[in-house]
């Protein structure tokens, strides 16, 4: 079997609606599929003109293309995997875009500096690991949130509770065989 084989999933809507992001077999990704991202912009639809974003564990970099591709301002991807950055960095190349930043790091440790809050989150970590409750802190600790900030959450139905900051409202939620995924306003400046 041809381990760099690959698939794509596709953008949904806005400037670059139908691009075919490339996926390879081996990069040990799970895409946020073409239905959740499709119900999570309806979401956000009259939020993401001019907003600012910041795509926590990027992978395919799904999220924050199609926020690109709907208007939004500027995009910061944090990606751990070397080959998912030089992937994305090509991406951004062919659409000729400038307004995303490309980070190659570790997301809890770079989260671990003040820098700005963002008006919209993506936290989609790998599953079954302690990332998405950690995120969470750091995101807190080191202000990167702000009064009217949406954060989206997606996790793996059957995982552990999250401790959620009792001030991030609960605004949407769905789940999918396997997956629950929420949206938060952030209800205060912290």
């Amino acid at each position: 079997m041809n381990q760099n084989k690959q698939s794509s999933i596709r953008i949904i809507s806005g400037i670059f609606r139908g691009y075919k992001i490339p996926i390879k077999k081996n990069c040990r990704i799970r895409p946020t599929t073409n239905r959740m991202r499709e119900t999570l912009f309806n979401w956000i639809n009259k939020k993401i003109i001019n907003a600012n974003c910041l795509d926590c564990f990027s992978g395919s970099g799904a999220l924050g293309i199609e926020a690109i591709s709907r208007y939004a301002s500027f995009v910061t991807f944090i990606e751990q995997q070397k080959k998912i950055i030089y992937e994305l960095k090509k991406i951004f190349i062919k659409l000729n875009q400038f307004n995303a930043e490309i980070i190659h790091a570790n997301t809890i440790k770079w989260l671990k500096k003040i820098r700005k809050p963002y008006d919209i989150i993506f936290l989609d970590p790998p599953f079954r690991t302690k990332l998405l409750q950690n995120a969470i802190i750091q995101l807190e600790k080191y202000k990167y949130i702000k009064i009217n900030s949406l954060i989206y959450i997606e996790k793996e139905k059957k995982s552990q509770k999250l401790l959620i900051p009792n001030y991030w409202y609960l605004y949407k939620e769905k789940k999918t065989s396997n997956v629950s995924y929420q949206l938060y306003i952030c209800q205060k400046n912290i």
